[in-house]
């Protein structure tokens, strides 16, 4: 039986097959002790043991099309996939005091990695005074992304949006607490769908109003996953998301004359010409240098582990290979 997981709640997840809905749990010795096995998300199809009198078992992963990850903010824990199989990321960003360019590239790096087609949603248009300086700084960080300034009062940009919710699409939300992801699904839903929270008027700051991914699916056909807010969205391997977001700095990168070039005073140094002539921004240079590091320490933290882990499994394949002998020799 196959099914897709449309609710994470720690570890039971609820799942949806052709006949029903139901709670499942993952199959110990698969998922775990040595197991191959990708860990589901919300999203994934997966292959299920049916027990009818309590919760089924998932024996497997099924292959994904795309998925948004981060770094698991619980330290030593690895990798965490917030959702798989969507066909637009909506990074959604509200355009009050939770307005943050540095955020949003890193949504940005990850959203282009996943597979998925970034779109950048500003929510509470309807409270922002300077509306067209902000989007003038979100469109200099998102070449080739559509942008859209939204507000759920005055139904601003809703239709825009409404028009990438066609049936059989899926998209997934993220973006941090308070930004108004719960506001906007209840709008694109046409009715309350999502609990939704106040916001603390000293820092626009607001509560977790949504506890576990989950996937909802909206009358026109369409199918929206939601994520609890992140306070955290450390980079997961994201050389081609990385790519892509910052294309502009990439092809400087390209041009400069030593493909060692460091950036610094070397003699044709693309990069340097174009932070002294102002046509690159100083501040997103940095953060790109930034996000470059943590994306380069991550990839060598990640292969190390992988060798690692190839030395294990090695060491376990001959210790039981000497096992079998010594049991056929008794």
């Amino acid at each position: 039986m196959n099914g897709i997981v449309i609710a994470v709640h720690r570890e039971r997840y609820e799942v949806k097959t052709e006949e029903q809905k139901l709670y499942a749990r993952l199959k110990s010795g698969v998922y775990y002790n040595q197991g191959t096995e990708k860990f589901p998300t919300v999203g994934d199809r997966v292959e299920l043991q049916f027990y009818p009198n309590g919760d089924s078992m998932i024996t497997k992963t099924l292959e994904r099309k795309s998925y948004f990850s981060r770094q698991d903010p619980d330290v030593g824990m690895g990798e965490q996939v917030v959702a798989a199989n969507f066909d637009y990321v909506f990074l959604v960003m509200s355009l009050n005091q939770n307005f943050n360019l540095d955020r949003l590239e890193r949504y940005l790096a990850q959203a282009w990695q996943s597979g998925g087609t970034p779109v950048v949603i500003l929510t509470k248009a309807d409270l922002c005074e300077d509306l067209q300086e902000k989007m003038m700084q979100v469109e200099k960080i998102a070449p080739g992304v559509d942008i859209h300034a939204v507000s759920s009062v005055t139904g601003k940009g809703m239709e825009e949006v409404q028009a990438y919710l066609k049936v059989g699409k899926s998209v997934v939300l993220l973006g941090s607490s308070g930004v108004g992801k719960s506001t906007l699904v209840n709008v694109l839903a046409g009715e309350e769908v999502m609990e939704t929270g106040e916001i603390r008027l000293a820092d626009d700051k607001g509560k977790h109003t949504t506890t576990h991914r989950q996937m909802i699916e909206l009358p026109q056909g369409a199918i929206i996953i939601d994520t609890p807010g992140m306070r955290e969205l450390g980079i997961w391997e994201a050389q081609d998301g990385m790519s892509q977001a910052f294309s502009e700095i990439e092809e400087l990168i390209s041009r400069c004359r030593f493909s060692n070039c460091s950036h610094g005073n070397e003699p044709g140094c693309a990069v340097h010409a174009a932070l002294e002539d102002g046509s690159l921004d100083k501040k997103r240079w940095i953060r790109y240098q930034k996000l470059e590091k943590e994306n380069r320490m991550r990839a060598a933290r990640n292969q190390l582990a992988e060798k690692r882990q190839q030395k294990k499994n090695k060491c376990l394949h001959y210790k039981n290979k000497y096992d079998s002998i010594e049991s056929s020799n008794v």
